[in-house]
């Protein structure tokens, strides 16, 4: 299973790296997320400071939609996805791979998001530790409903608008969660936010656990 999910994520990332689309267009839309959340709040960095968490995790599950659709879009063409069903490769070797491939693009796209929060909004980046943690869990949580209800959607004819449905309520939580420990860490009080950062590893046990175990017949009924 590892093996298989370290081939499919190195070949999604190789694909990415030769298109530039994550490049291109993903870390342009994230960009553009905070310049206009931080033109419609105002210039006043007393108003953008307590609310730089919420805003970049808004953007980093936005940033997910789009990191999810290209997971599958890059598939959708010549029957590759029929060649991904026939390759032999264990389906939660798929999922994990895929997954992790969306993981490492996110990780790279919160760094740059990061030092734009700091940089336009003012946010002291304070608990280092707590908000990588964070990061991570996070992360791992929204890529692997992603992936889940992408491989739902990657069939029907309605995925660009079906997937967002049902990929936003479900990562509410991690939203909600990662947020707050955000908060928390930001504040000078990254002790606050370990409980929160419990939480995210629950819900990324758990989605991850059920991707592995639901992938197959998902990738078989897409």
């Amino acid at each position: 299973m590892l093996r298989d999910a370290w081939l499919v994520a190195g070949k999604d990332l190789r694909i990415e790296a030769r298109s530039r689309v994550a490049l291109n267009q993903v870390v342009p839309f994230a960009a553009a997320v905070i310049l206009l959340f931080g033109l419609a709040l105002g210039p006043d960095r007393s108003v953008l400071a307590p609310a730089s968490a919420g805003l970049f995790w808004i953007a980093v599950l936005l940033s997910c939609l789009l990191a999810t659709q290209r997971s599958f879009a890059v598939e959708s063409a010549d029957g590759a996805r029929d060649g991904l069903r026939l390759s032999g490769l264990d389906p939660a070797g798929i999922f994990l791979g895929k997954a992790g491939a969306v993981v490492a693009e996110l990780l790279v796209l919160e760094a740059l998001l990061a030092l734009g929060v700091a940089v336009l909004y003012g946010a002291h980046l304070t608990g280092g530790l707590v908000l990588a943690a964070v990061c991570v869990t996070a992360t791992v949580g929204l890529a692997a409903v992603g992936i889940i209800y992408g491989a739902v959607a990657s069939g029907l004819r309605v995925k660009e608008t079906l997937l967002p449905l049902l990929f936003l309520p479900v990562a509410a939580p991690v939203l909600l969660a990662a947020t707050k420990a955000w908060d928390e860490a930001l504040a000078g009080t990254p002790s606050g936010g370990l409980g929160w950062l419990s939480l995210l590893a629950v819900f990324a046990v758990v989605y991850v656990t059920i991707g592995i175990v639901a992938f197959g017949p998902l990738l078989e009924e897409s």
